[in-house]
C-alpha cells in the first residue's frame, strides 16, 4: 500500500475503529494509527474489563445467597489473581477481534504515536502519511489534582484498580461518578471496606436525584461509607497504607487510614500536540460542530476527545457520522446527545436517558411523572432482585418522553427500550398501547408509562 489515504483515523478506540470501518465500507482507503492496543481504553482498560470484574463480584454475591434458592455450600472464597486474569483474557479476546475487523475491511493499522505535521499529513515515527481527511479519536485519560497524584502503588487510577496484585482490605474512592461507583461496588461486594468521597451533595450526581438517593441507600445498606459534600484535603503515604484527611463543606475534618486509594475524578482529553493544528481547545477538549468538524479543513474529531458524555457508544455513533459526512452520504443525521443513554454497572445497576425530573421542570414545561417499583414485578421477585425503581418523565401536554431513569437488576439492558422510544418520538399513548411480554422485567417500563397517567395496573 502507498502512504496516501482518503482517511486516517488517529486512535483505535471504539470511536476510531468504528469510524474506520464505516469509512472502508463506503469505499474510502483508510488507515488507523494506534500507539497501544486496538480497542483503546474501552476494550483494554475500561468498559469491557471492568464489566468482567463486576461479573465475578456478582457471582460471588449470588453465591452468598444460595440458601434463598435452595442450595448450600461452604467455604466460599475468591482468587483475585484468577478474577483479574479472566478480565484480561476477555479484554484480549475483544482487542484481537478488532484486529480481525481491520483485516476484514482492508484497513491499514499503523502502530505508533501520531503527530500532525500539516493540514493533511501525519508522522508516525520516521514515516509520514497523507490523507484528505484526518479523524482525531485520541480519547481521554484520568484527571488528577495537585496533591492527589497517583503513584501506581498506593494511589491508583482505573488502570491499577483493574489489576491489583493483592486484594486491598480497605479503599478510599475519590469521586462517585460511574467509574468510581463501579470500582466501589466491585471491591465492596468482594469484602473490602470502602469509603466513597464526593464533592457534590449526592452520589452519581448526573443521575436523577431520586435515583441517586435510592442508589446511596442501597450502597450504605451494603456497608459502603458515603461522604458527600466532602473533599480530600491531603493524602499521606505510608509503607503500605495511606492516611487521608477529609473535609466537609461546613469545615469538619475526618482522618482515616486505608490500604489503597482509587482516583475517579473525571477525565481530560488527550489534546497534546494539537495546539498548533488550528483546532479550538476548550477545557481540555476539542471543539467541534454537530458533524464532528473542527473548523480546520479535513480535520475531524470524535469521542471522549470532544467532551461529555464520555461514553463509548456515543463515540461510535460520532465515528459513523464523520465517516458518512466525509463520504458525502445523503441524509446523515447529527448525534442528539440527549438521546445517549448512560449506564452504571454497580449493584444495583443504574441507567438513564434524557432529562432528569429536575431538568424537565427547569425547562419550563408542565410535566407528569410515572413510577413503578421492582417489588411489583413478578419476574423481579422470581429472580430474587425485587429492589429498584423505573421512573418516566413526560411532557404533560404533548406526551413526549422527556426522560427515563432506572435502578435495579438488569436496567442497563432495559434502558435501550426508552432510548428507542425517544429516537422514534413515541408518546406516552404510543408506549401505553405497546404490548410488553410477560413475565419480564420490561413490564415495569410499561407500568411506569401507565403510572404517569395514573393508569398503572399492578400498584
Amino acid at each position: 500500500m502507498s502512504d496516501t489515504y482518503d482517511v486516517i483515523v488517529i486512535g483505535g478506540g471504539p470511536g476510531g475503529y468504528v469510524s474506520a470501518i464505516r469509512a472502508a465500507q463506503l469505499g474510502l482507503k483508510t488507515a488507523v494509527v494506534e500507539r497501544d492496543r486496538l480497542g483503546g481504553i474501552c476494550l483494554n482498560w475500561g468498559c469491557i474489563p471492568t464489566k468482567a470484574l463486576l461479573r465475578s463480584s456478582e457471582v460471588f454475591h449470588l453465591m452468598h445467597r444460595l440458601s434463598e434458592f435452595g442450595f448450600s455450600a461452604g467455604n466460599l472464597q475468591f482468587d483475585i489473581a484468577k478474577i483479574v486474569a479472566r478480565s484480561r483474557k476477555v479484554s484480549q479476546q475483544l482487542s484481537n477481534g478488532v484486529g480481525f475487523l481491520m483485516k476484514k475491511h482492508k484497513i491499514a493499522v499503523i502502530a505508533g504515536e501520531a503527530k500532525l505535521t500539516g493540514a493533511n499529513t501525519v508522522a508516525v515515527g520516521d514515516k509520514t502519511y497523507a490523507a484528505k481527511n484526518i479523524v482525531l479519536a485520541t480519547g481521554a485519560r484520568a484527571r488528577t489534582l495537585p496533591g492527589l497524584e497517583p503513584d501506581g502503588k498506593l494511589i491508583w487510577t482505573y488502570r491499577e484498580a483493574m489489576v491489583p496484585d493483592a486484594f486491598p482490605k480497605s479503599l478510599l474512592v475519590v469521586g462517585s461518578g460511574a467509574i468510581g461507583i463501579e470500582f466501589a461496588s466491585f471491591y465492596r461486594t468482594l469484602g473490602a471496606e470502602v469509603t466513597v468521597v464526593e464533592i457534590l451533595d449526592r452520589v452519581l450526581p448526573v443521575e436523577d436525584e431520586e435515583i441517586s438517593q435510592l442508589a446511596q441507600k442501597a450502597f450504605v445498606k451494603q456497608g459502603m461509607k458515603i461522604r458527600t459534600a466532602t473533599t480530600v484535603e491531603k493524602l499521606e503515604k505510608g509503607a503500605d497504607s495511606v492516611t487521608a484527611t477529609l473535609k466537609t463543606k461546613d469545615g469538619k475534618t475526618e482522618t482515616l487510614e486505608i490500604a489503597r486509594v482509587i482516583l475517579a475524578m473525571g477525565i481530560v482529553g488527550n489534546v497534546e500536540g494539537l495546539e498548533q493544528s488550528g483546532v479550538k481547545i476548550e477545557k481540555t477538549h476539542v471543539a467541534v460542530d454537530r458533524w464532528g468538524a473542527t473548523g480546520v479543513a479535513g480535520l475531524w474529531a470524535i469521542g471522549d476527545l470532544t467532551g461529555p458524555p464520555w461514553l463509548a457508544h456515543k463515540a461510535m455513533h460520532e465515528g459513523v457520522i464523520v465517516a458518512e459526512r466525509i463520504a458525502g452520504v445523503e441524509g446523515v443525521h447529527p448525534l442528539d446527545a440527549s438521546n445517549v443513554p448512560g449506564c452504571t454497572y454497580c449493584w444495583p445497576q443504574v441507567a438513564s436517558v434524557g432529562m432528569t425530573e429536575a431538568k424537565a421542570k427547569g425547562s419550563g414545561r408542565k410535566i407528569k411523572v410515572g413510577r413503578f417499583p421492582f417489588i411489583g414485578n413478578g419476574k423481579a421477585i422470581a429472580l430474587g432482585d425485587s429492589e429498584g425503581l423505573v421512573k418516566t418523565v413526560f411532557d404533560a401536554e404533548t406526551g413526549e418522553l422527556l426522560g427515563a431513569h432506572m435502578i435495579g437488576a438488569e436496567v442497563t439492558e432495559l434502558i435501550q427500550g426508552y432510548a428507542i422510544a425517544r429516537a422514534g418520538e413515541l408518546t406516552d399513548a404510543d408506549l401505553a398501547r405497546t404490548i410488553f411480554p410477560h413475565p419480564t422485567l420490561s413490564e415495569m417500563m410499561h407500568e411506569a408509562v401507565l403510572d404517569a397517567d395514573k393508569q398503572a395496573l399492578h400498584i
